[in-house]
């Protein structure tokens, strides 16, 4: 069973790594929150992936669809996908965060977690196509959950960072290649979130 998260109900962890991670909250205001999240919920075509956990096949604890240009197919949960087009409401998001970044994104993977028993367990992004030190921005609608980061090697170097409604959050390069994270499953009854990770897909791998 996937562990329950170990850190504070509030705030963030002390000395969290600014030169791994970005947070800023109020990137969108709560009325842009709440019908983003809502026409997204409402109009994407959501699906619950077949993944391999512990030898076992198993439905991923979360809704997931890929987006993106044209070509930026990705492989996750065990399985390839093709991106679905970009939507009006996607491209604002995406637009709003952008000069954030000083970046242009090509892709985003949207996670839609119903209740506090839909998770996603400790991980990297780190796969070939997002080519070497990957940059992923985050954008969270809903429910506050904890994000959690644990270095690889030592886990006892561990942060947290409280993820609000229409905040941003941006995993630097040289996150996903010394640290993994998670969202964990909560005993509380939480209500349903929505978070979109959006990255650049290179398929040279550079």
């Amino acid at each position: 069973m996937e562990q329950l998260s170990f850190f504070a109900e509030t705030g963030q962890s002390k000395g969290l790594p600014t030169d791994l991670l970005d947070y800023r909250p109020g990137i969108f205001t709560a009325g842009e929150s709440e019908y983003l999240m809502q026409k997204l919920i409402a109009e994407m075509p959501w699906q619950q992936r077949i993944m391999k956990m512990y030898d076992k096949m198993v439905l991923t604890p979360r809704l997931t669809v890929w987006v993106g240009d044209e070509g930026t197919d990705y492989s996750f949960s065990g399985e390839k996908h093709n991106p679905l087009p970009w939507t009006k409401e996607l491209l604002l998001i995406k637009h709003r965060i952008e000069p954030l970044v000083g970046v242009k994104f090509n892709s985003v993977l949207l996670n839609y977690y119903r209740d506090g028993n839909d998770s996603v367990a400790w991980h990297s992004d780190n796969e070939n196509v997002l080519g070497k030190q990957p940059i992923v921005a985050s954008v969270t609608f809903g429910q506050v959950r904890s994000f959690d980061i644990r270095n690889k090697k030592d886990h006892a170097q561990k942060y947290s960072v409280k993820l609000e409604s229409g905040s941003y959050l941006l995993m630097k390069g040289g996150l996903q290649e010394d640290w993994e994270h998670r969202i964990a499953k909560s005993t509380k009854p939480l209500n349903k979130r929505l978070n979109l990770t959006f990255r650049i897909i290179k398929h040279d791998g550079r």
